[in-house]
């Protein structure tokens, strides 16, 4: 991986140190003798690699020199400025050695990337440590998904049964009304009846002369449970019209017969309900 910056630095370095070399044997060799010439370009290249040798020996003990990378880089845009006034100067195709006045800035921009490569490096073991933890993490995500969605499918599961149970409960409320009210409208019409009402009077009649019966409808709704009698002598009827008197001016407004009744049997006095209906009517 290291090879990937390294390599295209150095061949960068390479080309440009050569082209300096060449472009100052060219440049200055018609002006000075040879031997000058080469001295003056292995002196820019001399340079150029002293500061970078200075550089990489930092960066490899973790360290940086400012004074170093300043140097570096001016030899990089000497290099280069020498590239550019050949190209300026020179007779022929002066724009294709300005094309390649650039290489010296490049070869610098590439070590400076191979550095920042150096610095953010990982060992094997902390790449591999790091996909771990990043797939965990990904499991993780996966699962919660997974159980939220299992989740919510269960409570739609929930919701639509509940449902259905009460859809089910409500039909069987309506037609049970419905049941009842037809009933209902069945007693009350046999007690409008006028053959009810001479039925019931033969029958009462015998039991309470002069007192003709009323047959009141059942109950639709709760009931309160009636408590069991105790074996008690039966009253007088003097003596349960007292008790019927009695219990329904307990309270003001007078207590209505049903009232009246659930009191008489929760005090634990015995009648039948013919008797203590008759002696209602009798009180009233």
């Amino acid at each position: 991986m290291r090879a990937k910056t390294v390599l295209p630095a150095v061949a960068m370095t390479a080309v440009s140190m050569v082209l300096t070399l060449a472009v100052v044997m060219m440049w200055l060799g018609r002006a000075v003798p040879w031997p000058v010439a080469l001295v003056v370009g292995l002196g820019i290249d001399g340079g150029w690699l002293a500061t970078l040798a200075y550089e990489r020996r930092l960066a490899a003990q973790g360290d940086h020199s400012t004074p170093g990378t300043v140097v570096g880089w001016c030899f990089g845009v000497l290099a280069a400025g020498v590239l550019i006034a050949h190209a300026l100067t020179a007779g022929s195709s002066p724009g294709a050695w300005l094309a390649v006045a650039w290489l010296p800035i490049a070869a610098k921009a590439l070590w400076l990337v191979h550095g920042l490569w150096e610095r953010t490096a990982l060992t094997p073991a902390a790449l591999g440590a790091i996909r771990g933890i990043r797939q965990e993490a990904r499991d993780e995500a996966a699962v919660a998904r997974a159980r939220l969605r299992a989740e919510a499918s269960t409570e739609e599961t929930r919701l639509t049964a509940v449902t259905e149970a009460g859809a089910r409960v409500a039909r069987v409320q309506a037609r049970t009304a419905q049941t009842l009210s037809r009933a209902w409208s069945t007693l009350e019409s046999a007690r409008d009846g006028e053959d009810t009402g001479r039925a019931l009077t033969s029958v009462t009649r015998p039991v309470t002369p002069g007192v003709t019966a009323l047959w009141d409808l059942p109950v639709w709704g709760p009931s309160e449970p009636v408590p069991a009698l105790e074996s008690a002598p039966a009253l007088s009827d003097d003596a349960l019209d007292a008790v019927v008197d009695r219990i329904r001016h307990s309270e003001d407004p007078a207590l209505s017969y049903r009232e009246m009744a659930a009191r008489f049997r929760a005090t634990g006095h015995a009648a039948s309900e013919v008797r203590l209906r008759a002696a209602w009517k009798r009180v009233v």
